[in-house]
């Protein structure tokens, strides 16, 4: 069943970071999903420190928040039980740090009040987890604001004078920061009110859960810079209501089949074939088709699909693949999703929660039509046609009951 073309709301959710880590029994309490993301939170960063979070007043507040937590889950068996069979870093079977005998007894809120931070005394303390996500942000922040001098800032001044220049001339554009694929070395962003420029990009690392992120060296026009997560400029990014996204001078050619001397790859069209047990999925496996595009090895991009709304929460084969060079990767994906928006396929699942997901990225179509789409969309005769899903075909504009 066909629906018309509105935001790309999950592909926007995976992009932002959103994935889902570990299957849940559906219709968790609210008090539950608290305690599944508190401990989630403690496994990120046993995950970033290489250890558990400790007690200690020379330690960070939030990681003594940790520390306390976690002793609470290990302590309480509705807490253990719930996520035991997410801890596959050994948390609650670890030998548990002793507690220093004054903060034995403290709990969040009482820990948080002996550090000078208010606590919100209306909601309950190791199970409501307020604290989690202004931990992300704070963490944001201070990546961005921690900034040291720029040594070499001599080297990019010039890059962010032509910037400036082209940005009068109309050459480029700013706009809502949307992605963190946009995040890339060579990219121009706003944040914070300054022009940043990511001069340097790390290896990006995947979890076993999907999560990627890698380090950059960011520098900022104000002669400074910061070695900061890519996770954590995309916070910076979202959370600044300015935030955006200098685009580049020119779009350059669509995309070639190989790549030509300077040419600069953007990423991948991947085409999947679900393998859900869905009856509408398996009643049309060969026609029902996810068309999406990744800056990411495509494989990696899908593992751990079964977990993840997105892939209908289920396994999936990845039956083409298209080279991108010199592209915008989000322009084309809009436009490749307008193409077949007729043929956009209509299906509830549920996420691990039990909640209602609609994923947007399915199509009825088939794959040799969407093959004669990228041929249309490289040679730039696309724009002449429109997708017919009552022949499951291309069909020139206003021809044969094609939609103008």
């Amino acid at each position: 069943m066909a629906k018309s073309f509105t935001d790309e709301d999950d592909a926007l959710l995976s992009e932002l970071g959103v994935e889902v880590e570990t299957a849940r029994p559906a219709r968790l309490t609210p008090r539950q999903e608290r305690i599944i993301a508190g401990f989630e939170d403690i496994q990120r960063f046993a995950e970033e420190h290489g250890r558990a979070p400790q007690h200690g007043e020379g330690r960070d507040i939030f990681e003594r928040l940790y520390a306390v937590r976690l002793d609470r889950i290990r302590a309480l068996e509705e807490c253990r039980s719930l996520v035991a069979d997410m801890d596959h870093q050994g948390l609650l079977t670890a030998s548990p740090e002793p507690a220093p005998a004054d903060r034995s007894e403290l709990d969040d809120d009482e820990l948080l009040a002996e550090l000078g931070v208010d606590a919100d005394q209306s909601d309950e303390s190791v199970t409501a987890l307020r604290h989690v996500r202004p931990f992300a942000e704070k963490r944001a922040a201070e990546e961005i604001a921690n900034r040291q001098p720029c040594r070499d800032f001599a080297t990019f001044k010039p890059l962010f004078e032509k910037v400036q220049e082209e940005l009068d001339s109309g050459m480029r554009e700013t706009r809502p920061f949307e992605l963190k694929a946009e995040i890339q070395q060579g990219r121009f962003f706003i944040v914070g009110g300054q022009k940043a420029y990511v001069a340097e990009m790390g290896e990006i690392t995947t979890t076993e859960h999907g999560r990627t992120d890698a380090r950059l060296r960011v520098i900022f026009d104000n002669g400074t810079e910061s070695n900061m997560l890519m996770r954590s400029l995309q916070r910076a990014l979202n959370k600044d209501e300015a935030g955006r996204r200098i685009t580049e001078p020119v779009a350059g050619p669509l995309f070639a089949k190989t790549a030509a001397d300077g040419d600069e790859a953007s990423g991948t069209i991947y085409v999947l074939r679900s393998r859900s047990d869905h009856p509408t999925v398996a009643r049309n496996r060969d026609l029902v088709h996810k068309i999406g595009v990744t800056n990411m090895n495509v494989e990696r991009r899908v593992a751990g699909a079964r977990l993840q709304p997105t892939f209908l929460m289920a396994d999936v084969e990845v039956v083409a693949t298209y080279e991108l060079y010199n592209i915008n990767r989000t322009k084309l994906e809009n436009l490749i999703h307008r193409i077949f928006d007729p043929a956009r396929l209509t299906i509830e699942i549920r996420d691990r929660f039990g909640n209602p997901v609609t994923p947007r990225e399915w199509f009825l179509v088939p794959l040799f039509v969407i093959d004669d789409a990228v041929a249309k969309i490289r040679d730039g005769s696309i724009v002449d046609y429109v997708y017919d899903p009552d022949s499951a075909s291309l069909k020139v504009r206003g021809e044969g009951g094609a939609a103008d």
